[in-house]
């Protein structure tokens, strides 16, 4: 065979040899992607377990209409667990602010809370009643917007005051108002829990976001309809799966720089700077009779205790004690490093202000506790959406009281409903 002639067969037959290893290739790539498994995919995906994650998964549950839309909640850590905000046994819940959209918004609350009573059969909500004193141009703030929000309330003297609730300690008027006490917290996300569950959303535990890829979200800011959210999970023992959703709704409180940050950034707007704490407020005993105890606020005006605290709260834990604490005080931290040991500093200050403002209580039994504080400079949430994706964070300390309203606030926002101006995200 001439020379010629023999090196175009040998071409020719190079040929057919790398067309059939690209056939089988290729073949093999088929057979491998039928094999895998199709990523599930559901209407909206919630991230975040705490009060309002359940809360929203619930609202978009119920709003399927029983057998409508797909809900997915998805948590990191187990049902139940005490790494963020919602944990423990009571919340104060109060009406008293200072402007007037914060006192609907807490009406709003004690509707919802009710409902979720009714539906659940569990007690949550617990009026014991709630007093402010301390600063009386403060109290005259918040007089005038319960009064303007047709809140029952009334003022005292300082004599007055201490007859009706000895446990305290006051130095100006007081102001009370009956519609306040507690939310029984723990109680409360799990009664969010099981009603979702039962409107038919799916709740996965221990099961944290590896990786988010957006198609959905808008630029310049814009709120498209938004496209595909892929996210990658891992379950507990490293099992890994795939969800694909066009809502995804971030409820992770502390954690959501890490997870909605870029997203943010990447459609135009940005998020508040939110400063993550670790609040460390106490137990004290009591012996005192559990009706003695309304919630309080206290506003100082001594300037050397102003000058370590601005706000000190405190309410009964039925079966704990009194819990007191200072408002926004703690150290900063990462949310996956938290502190092993109550702050030393923080604890002198809560046993110098209790030996003087709280007789009511025993010092020495001291039982420190704490929970995460993801707070923004003007101390209002972010509850809003880019794209696919809508976002809440910054909660501020005093959230979990609107936890019920907030989930129906938050699914209004991924159904298509605009955020109201005072909880958007900055964009521009």
């Amino acid at each position: 065979m001439p020379a010629a002639a023999a090196a175009a067969s040998e071409a020719d037959s190079a040929e057919q040899a790398e067309a059939a290893e690209q056939a089988e290739a290729a073949e093999q790539a088929e057979v491998a992607e039928a094999a895998a498994p199709v990523p599930e995919r559901f209407d909206h995906v919630v991230v975040g377990g705490g009060v309002i994650g359940a809360s929203t998964a619930r609202a978009l549950a119920r709003a399927g209409g029983g057998g409508g839309a797909r809900v997915l909640l998805v948590e990191q850590f187990g049902r139940g667990h005490d790494k963020g905000s919602s944990h423990g046994a009571s919340r104060i819940f109060r009406r008293g602010y200072i402007t007037d959209d914060w006192v609907a918004l807490t009406g709003d609350a004690i509707t919802a809370w009710r409902e979720l009573e009714a539906e659940t059969g569990r007690t949550l909500l617990d009026f014991t009643g709630a007093l402010d004193h301390g600063d009386p141009v403060v109290l005259d703030e918040i007089q005038a917007a319960l009064e303007r929000g047709g809140v029952a309330h009334e003022r005292l003297t300082p004599e007055e005051a201490a007859v009706r609730w000895p446990g305290l300690r006051f130095d100006t008027s007081v102001l009370f108002h009956a519609q306040a006490g507690r939310v029984r917290s723990a109680d409360a996300v799990e009664a969010l829990l099981d009603s979702a569950a039962a409107a038919g959303a799916e709740l996965r535990f221990d099961t944290a976001v590896a990786g988010i890829e957006t198609e959905g979200v808008g630029t310049e800011g814009a709120q498209t309809e938004g496209g595909d959210v892929v996210l990658r999970l891992e379950g507990a023992g490293g099992a890994s799966s795939t969800v694909v959703t066009t809502s995804l709704v971030l409820a992770v409180g502390s954690w959501a720089r890490y997870l909605a940050g870029d997203i943010v950034r990447r459609a135009g707007a940005s998020l508040p700077e939110v400063r993550v704490t670790q609040e460390e407020p106490a137990h004290f005993t009591t012996e005192l009779p559990d009706d003695a105890w309304p919630s309080f606020v206290h506003h100082p005006t001594d300037p050397a205790l102003r000058a370590r605290v601005s706000t000190i709260y405190g309410l009964l834990t039925p079966g704990e004690g009194v819990k007191v604490g200072t408002h926004g005080t703690g150290r900063e931290v990462h949310p996956d490093a938290r502190l092993a040991s109550p702050g030393a500093e923080g604890q002198a200050v809560l046993r110098d202000y209790v030996s003087e403002w709280v007789p009511g209580v025993d010092v020495d039994t001291l039982a420190p506790i704490s929970c995460l504080y993801d707070t923004t400079p003007t101390e209002d949430p972010v509850l809003d959406r880019v794209g696919s994706v809508t976002v809440a964070t910054g909660f501020s300390g005093h959230g979990f009281k609107f936890g019920a309203v907030f989930g129906e606030l938050l699914a209004g926002i991924a159904t298509g409903t605009p955020a109201p101006e005072r909880f958007r995200l900055r964009r521009g």
